[in-house]
């Protein structure tokens, strides 16, 4: 569906892509892969057609569409939520309106070629997914977290994550041939990263996106294409796969370029040897000949080993932190209620949730930066944490450099660490050297979270560490927080991180938190078999002590009302289950009942007879609206 051939691009005086050729087909899933700066993003571009290639061509198949999203930059203002995703489908929205005209312009005198157009619109309108269309919009805005409540609300009151999701959610509406995507979980909680997941799976044509979340890459992409010294590498499979492809791939260029080096050597002593021998002069021109002809073979750059260890943690008691009947209220919002949390000593417990569930609150609370407007915050014996705010990065002086500003706060033993400690947060080089003031604000980010990572602590309280960071970022990150021997809260959007770290997943949600033992995918386990509900309103039950040898009467009490609790669930899942069954059976009947409508609406003698017209549209009418009410209802039902 699209080819590139021979492309070149240059940024400023350097060659970003060397006489690239790309091939594209329909249903491809890629995820490109590469250093910063290695020109994804630029690639992606080139694909959109944002930008020009400097030399090649671009070969596009006839009706291709494109979608591109960037990774930041867009605001939506003078429209609500709905209306502004609606305005993704004003392709489907006119050809309704042509329908409703040609409707009310029908009589016995109009012409066949008339009614053969009014016969296409309709089967495309079908075919487009147009009668469905409220249905999907309000699929993909609850998918993306948005909220019954939001749907009114102006788009100008979106913060700037929302302002990419509503992006998001009209590209997805509009079901380009390709869609490309520039980091498109960088605003997503983990839920509504997970539903995006599930709809690029089963979306049915071509995506090329660029992500910094692995489990992402490994659910969704099929093909990985690294970008690397202007040249593009394709391997097959998702991102394990090509991480274990490409060291076999490395391995084997090491090997024949070892090799190629020996044999130029060898070539080259000839030449330099019988140089200006005449006797050997054909033989030395034939070396030179076969020299010029060698495609030299070049290694990608070895990734740094970088790595770093906490200070060890002073030691601390069984329970690190408590919260005790805690709530927090914000006017009338209540966004936490009647909080029971035991944080235990070595636990790393992962906060999840939706957006604005109080997930940010919860961890103030914990931290302390916050009072509970109930209830009570108790620290235990010898804590000593350490507390990584998202607007960490407004702490930072802006008149020293990044190294100073390091620096400024670093024990002396740390001191011979603080550049490796900076690499692995992406800082190299003369980047060290740069004005606080001049990050952005993602390095802003990194650096606040490499300052905070210097100071010995026994509990760490992290919101979002792994925002901004790229892959092999994030990767040392966790080694250093598995190596951690200390207590660790939270809140992540990257699937893998939470999975590769967390022993407690605690779900934030209506004003309540509930606990699960285990990482991500235990939690969601654990979801399912309850019926995949959201997350329900009891409190998180209490650690018992290891010598306990009997449950009190209140744990007992807590067991069975949890037991009764489950079998009315299930009773409940059995309701919706029947309800479903004949809810698919009367959709069955009334898309057949449809179809017949539809087709004696196609016969031309039917228009000759106007009150018969008038009432077979008239029925036509009355069972689509009936159906949308069946999909809609299905479609709940299937959510619940």
């Amino acid at each position: 569906m699209l080819q590139l051939k021979n492309i070149d691009k240059y940024f400023a005086d350097r060659r970003l892509f060397a006489a690239i050729d790309w091939h594209i087909r329909p249903t491809d899933r890629i995820g490109l892969c590469g250093a910063n700066g290695a020109g994804k993003s630029t690639l992606l571009k080139l694909l959109a057609g944002l930008v020009e290639p400097d030399g090649g061509t671009i070969q596009v198949a006839k009706g291709t569409t494109f979608g591109y999203l960037p990774q930041e930059g867009l605001v939506h203002q003078g429209r609500s939520l709905v209306v502004e995703a609606r305005s993704a489908l004003a392709q489907l929205q006119q050809m309704e309106k042509d329908i409703r005209r040609l409707e009310s312009s029908f009589s016995a005198q109009t012409a066949s070629a008339e009614l053969e157009h009014y016969a296409h619109l309709q089967q495309e309108f079908e075919r487009r997914g147009g009668y469905l269309m409220e249905t999907e919009v309000g699929k993909v805005l609850h998918g993306l977290g948005f909220s019954a409540e939001d749907f009114d609300k102006h788009c100008e009151h979106f913060s700037g994550g929302w302002q990419m999701r509503i992006a998001l959610a009209k590209l997805l509406l509009q079901r380009p041939n390709l869609l490309l995507l520039d980091e498109p979980t960088n605003h997503l909680d983990l839920p509504a990263r997970d539903w995006l997941e599930g709809y690029l799976q089963n979306y049915p044509y071509a995506v090329v996106l660029v992500s910094h979340d692995r489990f992402f890459l490994d659910q969704v992409v099929t093909r990985i294409v690294e970008v690397w010294n202007g040249a593009l590498t394709e391997y097959p499979g998702n991102y394990s796969r090509y991480v274990s492809a490409r060291d076999e791939r490395i391995a084997a260029l090491k090997a024949a370029k070892q090799q190629q080096d020996e044999e130029i050597a060898r070539t080259e002593a000839f030449i330099n040897r019988f140089r200006y021998q005449a006797n050997k002069a054909a033989q030395v021109q034939s070396r030179v000949k076969q020299l010029d002809k060698i495609e030299r073979i070049f290694l990608p750059p070895e990734r740094k080993k970088i790595s770093f260890s906490f200070p060890a943690p002073p030691k601390g008691g069984r329970i690190a932190l408590s919260l005790k009947g805690a709530s927090q209220h914000y006017g009338a919002l209540k966004v936490l209620e009647q909080i029971d949390l035991d944080i235990l000593q070595g636990e790393r417990v992962a906060l999840v949730g939706p957006n604005g569930a109080g997930k940010s609150t919860l961890m103030r609370l914990l931290a302390g930066v916050e009072k509970p407007v109930n209830g009570k915050r108790v620290a235990g014996h010898n804590l000593l944490q350490a507390y990584f705010a998202q607007d960490q990065a407004v702490t930072l002086d802006s008149a020293r450099s990044v190294y100073a500003e390091l620096m400024a706060d670093a024990p002396v033993a740390m001191v011979p660490r603080l550049r490796n400690i900076l690499g692995s947060f992406l800082f190299s080089g003369d980047d060290i050297e740069k004005p606080v003031k001049v990050l952005s604000g993602g390095e802003r980010n990194r650096l606040a979270l490499a300052k905070l990572l210097l100071h010995p602590a026994n509990l760490l309280l992290l919101d979002e560490p792994t925002n901004h960071l790229d892959l092999q970022s994030k990767e040392v990150l966790l080694e250093a927080l598995k190596k951690y021997q200390g207590t660790i809260v939270f809140v992540s959007h990257d699937r893998y991180f939470v999975d590769a770290l967390a022993s407690r997943v605690v779900a934030v949600g209506g004003a309540a938190i509930d606990s699960y033992p285990g990482n991500y995918g235990d939690f969601l386990a654990a979801r399912q078999q309850l019926g995949d509900l959201t997350h329900s309103a009891k409190r998180v039950e209490q650690h018992a002590d290891k010598d306990s040898t009997a449950e009190s009467r209140e744990d007992k009490d807590d067991r069975l009302k949890a037991h009764a609790q489950r079998k009315e669930e299930q009773r409940r899942q059995q309701r919706r289950e029947r309800e479903l069954r004949i809810l698919e059976e009367h959709i069955e009947q009334a898309e057949g009942a449809l179809a017949k409508l539809e087709k004696t609406m196609a016969q031309p003698e039917l228009y000759q007879d106007q009150e018969q017209w008038r009432h077979i549209s008239q029925n036509h009418e009355q069972l689509r609206r009936q159906l949308d009410d069946m999909y809609l209802s299905w479609e709940q039902l299937q959510e619940s």
